[in-house]
């Protein structure tokens, strides 16, 4: 039985950037933007229309709740807060949209939040594995990594590659590789290296970006201080050891416990959630929750988010958050949650107690009175179930979906959220890449510096086409000596003329590449093409944006459409 949609009042916004003149004269309310947000280093390569940067009024205040549907809505939406279209995805044909918590929902402060993990880690090491005291003494920089990167545990190293799996940028430790032994390393073989597990690990978490500094700082004090490293212990075994650290830190609570205290202190607050998960429910959608977290860490995070932040203390438990949801799956060990050969049994979570209440074969027993788990469309929404485990034909028979492709799903790991829940069920998938939203507008920013990086290549291209012409002349043409005399000064020009020209553009590049991050550049770029990370966001995300509210700032029947593509051929013609 598929769910029925309620028919929503659709205000039809136009797709097209509006006329200067027009957006003069629209009052923009504040944008919606966490409170004590801080902003990190964020990337992208979307291409940036003038008339919808200029027409954005942005305001750093906090998220104010206001949405789509909302009066004041009429206006342009900031380019960091825009849904950027892979494929396209028209929202009337989906029937349930579902969530992932951490670092989708809950965007955690990685100030706090990731220094708290790493103080964790580095302790565990330190106490249980056997590591030097002296790592106690090691700090960390949250802004230094940056997603798409990828650790080779066995030398130590740490790159990034562009979407061909070409190494552009890497690092031994944090010390920067020389031309000479990057290629040498990771340039000269005959079969393409994967870059893939086991001998490769991939950051592609905001949660790994602390083991990933971690590792990198390990691999500089066994360099410098061989000694005092555990003995038999090489590269791999420091990350083996990191990921051990990590593990334990999750498994003792630690973490959570931090956070459960005070989720203030590492989560940010956005009053747009709740708003748009009504405006999602009140157009017909079912919404679903699925996390890997625990039922009380989650309900800790999600009163929190969800306008009970005092409830974590609380003696009697608030569950009001439900309210927004069909079905919360919390413990479920995504992604072979989305396996439907995953035999995992589905448990139901009493809220009160956190006890688990056995089903039979996925399918809930029947309550007095009823034969179906099913929510009624057209009656008031009862309290969602909360369960734990299970796999995904469970989440489908709950939700009456019959098929796949009705499902949107919002998360933030490209490989847990997306790519499994996108090549094996075929869902239709968001990603979350809070980063993006710095990065656009740097982009902007730097539109006529990009502008003059093109006309250099350009000019470059000039320039070696006419030495190639007179170095032909001279090896093939019978030509006099005078005519041989003027053509190697012309060379000499041109070959001078070339190298200014060349040095120009890598200065300029370089310039380029560290406002965004002065180590690793774009987050989605390496040099000139599309990174690894970009490319599997391209791959799998049919949407992506900065974070999950902006889907508030659309319509709920929102017809989601790609740009053009182009092909060389076609692009100094037609983009």
């Amino acid at each position: 039985m598929r769910i029925s949609r309620r028919p929503v009042s659709v205000l039809c916004a136009s797709v097209f950037p509006l006329p200067s003149s027009r957006v003069s004269s629209i009052s923009t309310p504040p944008l919606a933007r966490p409170r004590n947000s801080s902003k990190g280093l964020g990337y992208s390569s979307s291409l940036v229309s003038r008339n919808s940067m200029e027409g954005a009024a942005v305001d750093e205040k906090s998220g104010d709740g206001r949405i789509w549907s909302s009066r004041e809505w009429e206006r342009s939406i900031d380019m960091g807060k825009k849904i950027f279209c892979n494929r396209s995805l028209n929202m009337k044909n989906i029937v349930a949209v579902g969530f992932d918590m951490d670092y989708t929902l809950a965007q955690y402060m990685p100030e706090t939040f990731e220094s708290l993990a790493y103080d964790g880690t580095v302790r565990k090491l330190v106490y249980n594995l056997g590591y030097s005291p002296e790592l106690l003494e090691l700090t960390f920089d949250w802004k230094y990594m940056v997603r798409g990167l990828v650790l080779d545990k066995k030398r130590g190293n740490i790159l990034k590659m562009d979407r061909h799996k070409y190494v552009k940028v890497a690092y031994h430790g944090f010390k920067e590789m020389p031309k000479e032994d990057k290629i040498a390393t990771y340039g000269n073989t005959l079969i393409r290296d994967s870059f893939d597990e086991p001998d490769y690990a991939l950051i592609d978490t905001l949660f790994s970006l602390a083991e990933a500094y971690l590792f990198a700082q390990l691999v500089d004090f066994k360099d410098k201080n061989p000694g005092k490293i555990p003995p038999g212990t090489d590269y791999a075994r420091i990350y083996k050891d990191v990921r051990a650290a990590v593990d334990l830190c999750h498994r003792d609570g630690t973490l959570k416990q931090m956070v459960a205290k005070d989720p203030g202190r590492y989560i940010n607050e956005d009053l747009s959630i709740v708003p748009m998960l009504k405006m999602l429910r009140d157009s017909g959608r079912a919404t679903f929750l699925v996390t890997n977290s625990l039922w009380d860490y989650t309900n800790i995070v999600m009163n929190f988010l969800c306008g009970n932040p005092t409830s974590a203390n609380s003696e009697v438990g608030i569950y009001d958050w439900l309210e927004n949801f069909d079905v919360v799956i919390t413990g479920s060990s995504k992604p072979n949650f989305f396996h439907e050969d995953n035999r995992a049994i589905l448990f139901e979570v009493e809220p009160e107690t956190g006890m688990l209440l056995n089903t039979d074969n996925g399918i809930l027993l029947p309550q007095i009175g009823s034969t179906s788990p099913r929510i009624p469309s057209k009656e008031p929404r009862k309290a969602c179930k909360v369960f734990q485990g299970g796999n995904v034909a469970h989440l489908h028979r709950l939700l009456s979906i019959e098929s796949s492709s009705q499902v949107l799903y919002v998360g933030d790991h490209i490989y847990g959220d997306i790519l499994r829940s996108k090549k094996v069920l075929g869902w239709r998938t968001m990603l979350v890449v809070p980063e993006l939203e710095r990065e656009v507008e740097l982009l902007w920013k730097l539109r006529d510096t990009r502008k003059e990086l093109q006309h250099l290549r350009r000019e470059r291209d000039l320039v070696e086409d006419k030495i190639h012409c007179i170095n032909w002349s001279l090896k093939f043409e019978d030509i006099s000596a005078d005519e041989k005399q003027k053509l190697n000064s012309d060379l000499h020009e041109l070959e001078t003329q070339r190298e200014n020209v060349r040095c120009l553009h890598q200065l300029a590049q370089r310039e380029c590449h560290q406002k965004f991050h002065k180590v690793w550049g774009q987050l989605m770029k390496t040099g000139y093409q599309n990174s690894r990370f970009a490319h599997q966001v391209e791959r799998f995300a049919c949407l992506y944006t900065s974070q999950v509210t902006n889907l508030s700032l659309y319509s709920p029947d929102k017809y989601y459409r790609p740009s053009e593509d182009f092909m060389p051929h076609e692009f100094d013609i037609l983009a």
